[in-house]
């Protein structure tokens, strides 16, 4: 069993950990052009990272339905699954295309964007919001992939994806001077390629896949369900990334130096978050599976080895930023000012990994089972709990501390009601 883990963790994580690479890339190239350009990229940053993960059910769903049909050996529904998030992702991507000036009008208001880096703001979003159609058909393409168990194909889109972003971003900003432009174009390529590639490799299932009719693709029972896990996915991603909004929106109430760091030290979390998703991801695929054939012998390993693992990965990050956290912020950004306010905050920032892991792999866990009310509720109560924390230690604390205290605590809440639900109810999770 581990080496089946292993076999499904270490390309999601290559793959994942390239993802933090396009954020760090930007940040480091905004944050030696000035503080209003880092801010602006945090903001606008921000902002996709509430618009797309909020539509992450297509991946998450894909993959636990996806994962559940090949387990038990159902290709019609495998290809079922896989139609439906396709027409799904293009239909939700138009309306962002279209009303994409609203959109960054509201987030603008709601992120209490200042006057000094709102245009550099409006100016990045207006130019990767085009990358909607994109990102969709990316999270069907990937979920599709764990689903059926493969983690190589998803490894080469997001390697191609996230070198190619890095390249095309380096050269405009620094060779070509578009700053905070040239990111967002770089973006818009890099994704675009990515589709491309994992179009391609679909085609390798050409004969796996079944002809599905239209009468079949539209049945209402199976959008219900379809819909079922989606909706409830849909509503704990919104209450994810709310958390998170929360966390900006905070920060950007203590002005500009306040945001700049807080940026800066979720480049950290960030690199853990997604490496550590490289176990969550090998638990959607085999736990799905194996809840899919019904064999409980292996779906219980499947789910002690993915959280041992998960927690030997978070014990390594947190040395790693113990010992070497400060040379890492030098390379974000040489702002004298954000230097000095992150440094004490370092301390706390190693022990993130300790605290969040388990939320992470639960998350997988959850997706394989398809428990999305479960992983709902969850999701929502730590939210909850997170915004009184955060009222409550902003009386006892400096900002910045209390922010990032509170912002740990939520994936610590999590991991905690994550673990109480899955010991009450194991199996029989909904």
């Amino acid at each position: 069993m581990n080496r089946e883990i292993l076999r499904l963790a270490l390309p999601n994580i290559l793959s994942n950990i390239s993802v933090p690479l396009i954020s760090s890339v930007d940040t480091a190239l905004m944050g030696h052009l000035s503080a209003a350009h880092l801010a602006a990229l945090g903001i606008g940053g921000m902002v996709f990272m509430f618009l797309y993960s909020s539509f992450g059910f297509l991946r998450m769903g894909t993959t636990g339905m996806t994962a559940q049909a090949y387990g038990a050996g159902e290709r019609h529904d495998l290809s079922a699954t896989l139609y439906r998030a396709l027409f799904l992702a293009v239909l939700l991507a138009l309306p962002m295309l279209l009303f994409e000036r609203m959109i960054f009008e509201i987030a603008a208001w709601a992120m209490n964007v200042e006057p000094a880096y709102r245009e550099l703001a409006r100016e990045y979003f207006s130019i990767r919001i085009l990358t909607a159609p994109a990102v969709m058909l990316l999270y069907v393409s990937t979920g599709f992939f764990f689903g059926v168990q493969n983690a190589r194909f998803p490894l080469y889109v997001t390697l191609w994806i996230n070198i190619l972003n890095v390249v095309a971003s380096y050269a405009l900003v620094r060779y070509a001077n578009w700053g905070i432009a040239g990111v967002a174009w770089g973006t818009v390529l890099a994704q675009y390629a990515g589709v491309a590639m994992a179009l391609l490799l679909l085609r390798h299932y050409r004969d796996y896949l079944r002809r599905v009719s239209m009468r079949e693709l539209f049945d209402w029972e199976a959008l219900g369900r379809f819909f079922h896990v989606n909706r409830n996915i849909f509503v704990r991603t919104v209450a994810l990334t709310f958390s998170l909004a929360f966390f900006y929106a905070q920060a950007a109430k203590g002005g500009e130096t306040t945001l700049s760091v807080m940026i800066v030290l979720l480049q950290f979390m960030i690199w853990m978050s997604f490496a550590i998703d490289g176990f969550a991801n090998a638990a959607e695929s085999l736990v799905g599976r194996y809840f899919g054939a019904k064999d409980w012998k292996n779906f219980d390993r499947a789910v002690q080895l993915s959280l041992g693992w998960g927690a030997g990965l978070a014990l390594f990050f947190a040395l790693i930023y113990w010992q070497g956290g400060e040379v890492m912020l030098r390379i974000f950004t040489d702002q004298q000012t954000v230097l000095r306010a992150a440094i004490p905050l370092l301390p706390l920032v190693a022990l993130l990994p300790l605290v969040a892991f388990a939320a992470f792999i639960y998350d997988g866990i959850f997706v394989g089972m398809t428990a999305v009310k479960a992983m709902r509720n969850a999701v929502l109560g730590a939210t909850l709990l997170y915004l009184v924390s955060y009222w409550i230690l902003e009386i006892l604390l400096p900002r910045e501390t209390a922010l990032w205290i509170a912002f740990m605590s939520f994936f610590l809440y999590r991991g905690v009601v994550q673990w109480w639900i899955f010991r009450q109810r194991g199996r029989g999770l909904e």
